[in-house]
């Protein structure tokens, strides 16, 4: 596994053509959707960037060259209105760093529903929304797109009815969805509690050992970079339907970290099985495309 360096922007066309093409991003501040605004404008997107804080925005590169709206998704966003035939890339979601949380169903899935319900009705063509491979709850092995998810977290199981009504919702508005399940990814933004987070703080911090599980689950990584790159390349892609972006080399969370810490040139002992397995994963599930 090779991991590269996280540019904060990549080269951005400086003259829009008026014609270009309008696309809505929620989410345009999380860990993902950093990432993905300035491949759009790279690609001559007219970018529409919705967040809930104008102060993060303003700390990307690309702030300046989007149009930002302030936006908090569980509040009421119904003011808001699309361009005539926008796309809109729905990146956002609440409460990613509990999994558990009755929120998810309680309050995440009604107002992303809502919210997207809107942007269709107001001429909204096409939708790509995140997903997550936990939908597949307790599946092992490769996991294709067309595999019926089994969810067991609030989390999951919120994304899976999201997915389900909004294909409800296309009895009764013309538009293409495209379901992007996402697999697991690292780079700049990621959750401080994720497992390469906390070991780029321990080595940041000169620990000697890093606790962590017994390392033998197997998973599915890529850069946010690739991922960003992979939902362009499907909000670009003929068709609709649940699809992944993911590697489909699955790699042991062990030499995950292990490569990680020879990376940065240090020395580290691994304190494995220090911290129990979750119990909401499978111990080896990675995505596989239709193709394959």
């Amino acid at each position: 596994m090779t991991v590269r360096p996280a540019p904060d922007f990549l080269p951005l066309r400086p003259n829009r053509p008026t014609d270009a093409r309008p696309i809505v991003v929620s989410g345009a501040t999380g860990f993902i959707g950093r990432h993905v605004v300035p491949l759009l404008l790279d690609r001559g997107y007219a970018v529409v960037a919705l967040g809930r804080s104008k102060e993060k925005a303003r700390q990307h590169a690309w702030y300046k060259h989007v149009d930002f709206h302030e936006i908090d998704l569980l509040g009421n966003s119904s003011g808001f209105m699309p361009l005539p035939g926008s796309r809109l890339m729905h990146l956002a979601w609440s409460d990613l760093t509990d999994f558990r949380s009755l929120s998810h169903l309680e309050t995440s899935l009604p107002s992303n529903y809502r919210f997207i319900k809107h942007m269709v009705e107001h001429g909204v063509q096409t939708v790509l929304v995140a997903g997550t491979c936990l939908e597949y709850g307790h599946l092992c092995g490769p996991i294709r797109p067309e595999t019926d998810p089994q969810p067991v977290l609030p989390y999951a199981a919120a994304k899976n009815m999201l997915h389900q009504q909004l294909q409800h919702l296309q009895h009764q508005q013309n538009f293409l969805l495209k379901w992007v399940r996402l697999f697991y990814m690292y780079g700049s933004g990621q959750n401080p509690r994720s497992v390469l987070a906390q070991l780029d703080a321990a080595i940041d911090r000169g620990d000697s050992t890093f606790r962590m599980s017994g390392g033998e689950q197997l998973r599915d990584y890529l850069p946010v970079e690739d991922v960003a790159a992979g939902l362009v390349k499907q909000l670009e892609s003929p068709g609709q339907g649940p699809s992944h972006v993911c590697s489909s080399t699955p790699i042991s969370i062990r030499r995950l970290v292990e490569e990680r810490i020879r990376q940065h040139g240090v020395k580290m002992e691994l304190e494995l099985g220090y911290y129990p397995y979750p119990d909401y994963e499978p111990m080896a599930f990675w995505g596989a495309n239709n193709k394959e």
